[in-house]
């Protein structure tokens, strides 16, 4: 066996996973056959032993499903998925069957099938470190527990004590395991657990009634009670419409997952266990499972693990940061720096300004204080963390001085110039803009080698994804300590070239244009805002055109137009772009911030905002027609094919970035896996067959070149 060591001595079958050539465990097709394997021999030795171990030579537990193997899975393979799910089954229940105690040693981290390999265990043991995590993050990556997690947590905990673990994939450390009754015993070390688990196994060798589980027991009883229990009938009548709203029909996973949950309750284990086998294996095969697969595992382990990140430059932390302006932007940088242990100078024009940028970190910890999920010391320290300044001698010594002041190239400039003298030797300068390209603000720097775009996403205390510009001129060593930087962050980096509005503002302009250019063609704005989110957006484009305000828009076309004139060419503005220069500039409406754009935003405390009334009076065309199936595409497809441009043209360098930088960057919808993923989950010919029908009606945007299709092609990635 390559996955699995099989040791009989004095009574006690010692089963260790340790997988050959791999620094975890996993249910890859080897182990399946060695699962079987050592199975036989266990029943083969039955009358020879007394107890089992299961335990793990690696430095966690066991990691779960083989997921490279799930994604070469097609829609032909369910049968197949089915019965091998079903044998994975078989061969567990045979070993907690067996009528001898079980005991697992969790001496790291078991997460999906390794939490359920886990509970193969009637006696749990672990060891006493926070930092170790159990659980089902299944649901995730766009599937669910499926060998024996959904029937056993159900079991253990009630549906609706279960709901949480499985629904909301929150994972525990071993005390809340112990708390929960899902850990029997905690040990300091790994060394603890064997003694413990023999002694465990020398006390129910020799018990009356043979080691079992609760639900192995005549007389066991779902805590909570069944579906039938009038409570619990209640509950969930309203749980699938509660889950519909969420989910809006666009991810299965935790549609199949309750459904198990309930249906299995309704049964005895091992028919639950069936169903749970069913709904997995339909859904193993399914796209929208391969794209988060794809994306939120693939993707954000190549960017976890610094794929994009310039090889050979050491490792680095910045100890003091400055950050020019102090508004919402950078009060939030602010905040973001200090609770992460960084000394930041926030710095602006008056006092005043700078403490009010200070203000906003004490206005966001304060409710955590309330709540006492912070003390007041923590909160005091971190505010001292922060040094609200209008003096530009406070920034001598900063290894990094991030500007984010307003999108104007000049004012950019002239913070620029009087701040970087004040770095550390070796330090660095970036731009947090959001759309002038870097490489053109370099100017004002006297070392564009060491100037770089780092730019953070509104709120920056909320917003996970931060956007990394290399300038023409930018270094290596610049874009290696900017990836470190916003990794000490907590935060995930994306890698891009220099151009216009850089990869995320210049696909997030393609969707919200494409909604202002609907409501140009006299299509009613609710409808609009519908078709953004039944395409699975966060909310439709004219609410989001709101936020960002339209003034800015109308601003950053202003700087565009003024930069073609003076590169000698002339700017052509998209129908959705003009559509908004007039919402602007002939009716005041400048977005929610000036309290009237697309949206009405009503004063009264509680009152909801609502779309401007005289949309319909200005832009419906009575005899204009729809389908809605056009509209989500348009949304879709012109952000994709825009990010498969970004591709072609170098602005981006990866799939992963484009992927992990869609979702968290603009709100690309999650069950597409990120927008190259929904391009190679349609299929690249059936992606490019439906983009060219969309260009003929609608416009260039949507027309994929010769040029971007070899791109497309070139980074397919191969599983």
């Amino acid at each position: 066996m390559k996955t699995i060591r099989y040791e009989l001595s004095d009574g006690i079958a010692t089963i260790t996973f340790d997988e050959e050539g791999s620094p975890v465990n996993t249910m890859c097709e080897q182990w399946q056959q060695d699962l079987g394997e050592v199975t036989a021999q266990v029943m083969k030795d039955k009358d020879a032993i007394e107890g089992i171990v299961l335990a793990s030579a690696k430095s966690t537990f066991f990691a779960g499903a083989d997921l490279k193997g799930t994604m070469r899975l097609q829609p032909s393979d369910a049968p197949r998925a089915f019965r091998e799910i079903e044998q994975t089954k078989k061969n567990l229940r045979a070993l907690e069957t067996l009528g001898k105690p079980v005991v697992s040693c969790l001496n790291g981290t078991a997460l999906g099938g390794g939490w359920e390999v886990a509970l193969v265990g009637h006696y749990r043991i672990a060891v006493d470190d926070a930092k170790i995590q159990f659980g089902l993050p299944e649901i995730t990556l766009g599937l669910i527990p499926g060998a024996s997690g959904i029937t056993k947590m159900t079991r253990l905990l009630g549906l609706m004590g279960a709901q949480p673990y499985i629904l909301e994939c929150k994972l525990f450390p071993p005390r809340e395991a112990l708390e929960l009754g899902l850990v029997h015993e905690l040990v300091p070390d790994a060394s603890a657990l064997r003694p413990a688990a023999l002694a465990w196994i020398v006390k129910h060798a020799s018990a009356a009634a043979p080691a079992h589980h609760p639900w192995d027991d005549k007389n066991y009883k779902m805590p909570g009670g069944t579906p039938n229990n009038p409570k619990i009938a209640g509950m969930l009548a309203v749980a699938p419409a509660m889950l519909k709203q969420k989910t809006r029909g666009l991810y299965p996973a935790p549609e199949y997952a309750l459904a198990a949950m309930v249906e299995g309750a309704l049964v005895d284990f091992d028919t639950a266990l069936r169903i749970e086998s069913r709904y997995l294996a339909r859904l193993i095969v399914s796209p929208v499972a391969k794209n988060m697969i794809n994306t939120f595992f693939f993707n954000m382990n190549a960017i976890k693990s610094g794929q994009s990140r310039p090889r050979d430059v050491p490792r680095s932390r910045p100890r003091k940061v400055g950050v020019l302006g102090a508004g919402m932007m950078g009060g939030g940088i602010a905040y973001v720096q200090a609770s992460r242990g960084i000394e930041t100078v926030l710095r602006d024009l008056t006092l005043d300004k700078a403490e009010a940028g200070k203000a906003y970190s004490a206005r966001i910890t304060q409710p955590r204080v309330d709540k006492g999920k912070m003390s007041p010391h923590d909160q005091a320290e971190l505010l001292s963390r922060i040094t609200a300044t209008d003096s530009l001698e406070a920034l001598r010594g900063c290894d990094l001085i991030i500007e984010a002041v307003f999108e104007n190239r000049d004012l950019k400039a002239g913070v620029t110039k009087e701040a970087e003298p004040m770095l550390a030797p070796g330090g660095f300068f970036a731009s947090n803009t959001s759309t002038l390209p870097i490489t053109g603000l370099a100017r004002a720097s006297n070392r564009p080698e060491k100037f770089v775009g780092i730019h953070f996403f509104s709120p920056a205390d909320k917003m996970k994804l931060v956007e990394i510009i290399r300038g023409k001129q930018t270094d290596d060593e610049t874009i290696a300590r900017a990836f470190d930087y916003v990794q000490a962050l907590g935060k995930i980096p994306i890698v891009v070239n220099d151009s216009r509005g850089f990869f995320t503002s210049r696909v997030f302009g393609t969707f919200v244009m494409e909604g202002a250019a609907m409501v140009g063609e006299g299509i009613p704005a609710p409808v609009v805002e519908q078709a953004g989110i039944q395409a699975g957006m966060p909310v439709g484009p004219l609410a989001v055109l709101d936020e960002t305000a339209l003034s800015l828009t109308a601003h950053v076309m202003d700087q565009t137009r003024a930069d073609y004139r003076a590169e000698g060419n002339t700017y052509i503005a998209s129908p959705g772009e003009l559509l908004v220069e007039r919402m602007v500039k002939e009716f005041d409406r400048n977005g929610r911030a000036a309290g009237a754009g697309f949206y009405e935003y009503p004063e009264e405390k509680g009152a909801k905002k609502y779309l401007w009334p005289e949309l319909k009076r200005l832009f419906e065309k009575p005899g204009a027609t729809w389908d809605l199936q056009d509209l989500k595409d348009r949304l879709l497809y012109r952000q994709s094919v825009e990010t498969a441009r970004c591709l072609a043209e170098n602005v981006l360098t990866t799939v992963h970035d484009a992927n992990i930088g869609s979702i968290f960057g603009i709100g690309f919808p999650a069950w597409t896996g990120g927008a190259m993923q929904f391009i190679y989950g349609t299929g690249i010919d059936a992606f490019c067959e439906r983009a060219a029908q969309l260009a003929d009606r609608f416009g260039a945007g949507f027309a994929v070149s010769a040029q971007v299709k070899d791109a497309i092609r070139k980074h397919q990635p191969v599983y």
